[in-house]
């Protein structure tokens, strides 16, 4: 005798099926957001200058240079005393460059002059920002410091904080700078949004990349890692992935505080860590003559 097939009430089923309809449409709809507006997602420009060097008696140069596709960028130049290497400073994804004056202060305080600028669409810098408008940005920036301050790239570094340190690995791949640092940086944007959307194909939606992690053994310039081992955003095993999957001369900096105050909580430990990267790799033949 065959077993009789058990079957929902018909409210039941008109319930489950409502339910399941609302699942779907809520995942298509969340999964067409991320696709059409993941540059606002990603990029998070402002206009408004909340300072300038002046307001921390540190003297500077504003700066006006224009990138291949023909916009003007803006820029500040802080000048180290005697400097030992001149820092172009890329920044995160968030504000603008006079949100970054603690972290100018700081370099500048340990003999590195300073080239900060804000990609196209932040701070005064004209257009709109993208994935490929930042490394144009980066590469406008670094040819301003090479062609029009004739500084040498075994003098430079290129440093970049979060989303610019997808920007800097770029750029260190097209040149040869004198050292290159990534400072919480991720190992891709699909890693990232598969972390904060797990439940969405994260992988077909991001038309922005910065793949990081591909970059990264391509850099042959000496590198120093930093991450905090309490970064909230961007999870310390991706910086982690970065240093192993990175050339030599290599070296890997912890440090403790969230994603965007660290360099601060973790101050001394932090300047120290980039100075002795730099006395390693920028100052060896000052090093040997004493």
């Amino acid at each position: 005798m065959k077993g009789k097939r058990l079957s929902l009430p018909p409210l039941l089923k008109r319930m489950l099926h409502s339910t399941l309809f609302v699942l779907i449409s809520v995942w298509i709809l969340l999964s067409v957001l991320v696709f059409v507006f993941q540059n606002s997602f990603v990029f998070l420009p402002t206009k408004s200058l909340y300072a300038t060097p002046a307001d921390l008696n540190l003297p500077y140069e504003d700066i006006s240079f224009k990138t291949n596709d023909d916009l003007n960028l803006h820029g500040w130049y802080v000048p180290a005393e005697n400097p030992d290497a001149t820092l172009l400073f890329f920044h995160g994804n968030a504000g603008n460059i006079s949100q970054r004056l603690d972290t100018v202060e700081m370099f500048r305080s340990i003999g590195i002059s300073v080239f900060v600028i804000d990609y196209r669409g932040y701070g005064r810098s004209e257009g709109s920002p993208s994935e490929t408008g930042t490394y144009r940005d980066a590469e406008a920036a670094w040819q301003f410091l090479i062609n029009d301050r004739n500084i040498a790239a075994d003098e430079i570094i290129i440093f970049g904080r979060s989303l610019g340190g997808a920007v800097a690995a770029w750029l260190a791949n097209k040149t040869t700078p004198g050292a290159v640092i990534l400072e919480s940086t991720f190992t891709s944007v699909n890693d990232m949004a598969r972390q904060f959307y797990p439940y969405l194909p994260t992988r077909w939606l991001m038309r922005i990349k910065y793949p990081t992690i591909e970059r990264i053994a391509g850099i042959n310039s000496p590198l120093l890692l930093i991450h905090s081992s309490d970064d909230e955003i961007i999870p310390y095993h991706q910086g982690q992935i970065l240093f192993n999957a990175a050339n030599e001369p290599k070296s890997f900096l912890m440090i403790q505080g969230d994603h965007n105050y660290g360099f601060i909580e973790s101050e001394t430990m932090y300047l120290q860590g980039i100075k002795n990267f730099i006395t390693r790799h920028m100052r060896q033949e000052t090093t040997l003559s004493r």
